[in-house]
């Protein structure tokens, strides 16, 4: 089936409600391609690889977490950005990118699909003003050991976390955001969780974990950010009957 492109961002618009964040880049339509969309491909950035992936399927629109024009970066249209543009215009297709929205949805968000993926049950806002929106704390479906846990994770995600144990022989109580979210740490721990898991590792998150006895987990920021896309793909795919692909372009960080 062909659908509008504006009714296609109508639809993204409504379910992600990109109004409610102040972000560090636009959110929604990024680079306008054709009127119509019947094929789309979602993937986690809109890397060249992803682009040309795009083409090859005969995609419309693509739609991922991470797009373009970030702040504070240079606005010229060089080198690899300008490659990438090219693609896309000379092919004609949409690139749609939502970037905390897509954090935050509370059933298709990455948090959200993180979560019912290693068995955790949110139950509230990692931070209580919700300033940030994004990051959660809950409960472990099936309480286990550090190591134990790591193993799951390792499984479930195809990556091997990097584990800072702490002091609880059984993690109940677990905080998570996806991505470059070291820093909510210390919200993690004001949430008295026993263990915080988020994509990236800083050098001072180390020590913050080793000395509060937290348990740590960072598991790759492109891992722990696949499932929120894939999920609203999917939705899109069954709420506009478009043509939906899935491309995971491997990162190991």
């Amino acid at each position: 089936m062909t659908v509008s492109l504006a009714e296609f961002q109508t639809t993204l618009d409504a379910l992600l409600k990109p109004g409610e964040f102040r972000d560090y880049c636009p959110n929604g339509l990024q680079v306008e391609g054709k009127d119509s969309i019947s094929t789309l491909v979602t993937g986690v950035t809109a890397s060249q690889a992803l682009i040309e992936a795009a083409v090859a399927r005969g995609a419309d629109a693509i739609l991922v977490h991470h797009g373009y024009f970030w702040r504070g970066e240079d606005p010229t249209v060089t080198g690899i950005r300008r490659n990438r543009l090219k693609m896309l215009l000379d092919h004609d297709i949409n690139l749609f990118a939502y970037h905390l929205p897509l954090d935050a949805h509370p059933q298709l968000g990455n948090n959200a699909q993180l979560g019912l993926k290693l068995g955790f049950r949110p139950e509230a806002d990692l931070d209580p003003a919700h300033k940030s929106k994004v990051g959660v704390w809950g409960v472990v479906e099936s309480p286990c050991s550090g190591e134990a846990l790591a193993s799951h994770i390792a499984q479930q995600l195809a990556r091997t976390p990097l584990h800072i144990p702490g002091s609880a022989k059984v993690i109940e109580k677990i905080g998570w955001c996806t991505g470059s979210a070291q820093n909510y740490i210390e919200l993690a721990h004001t949430a008295g969780v026993d263990a915080y898991l988020t994509g990236e590792v800083s050098e001072q998150t180390v020590h913050f974990a080793r000395e509060t006895g937290m348990h740590f987990f960072a598991a790759g920021h492109h891992a722990t950010e696949r499932y929120g896309v894939l999920a609203v793909g999917q939705f899109l795919a069954n709420e506009l009957a478009v043509e939906h692909h899935f491309i995971d372009i491997d990162n190991p960080v």
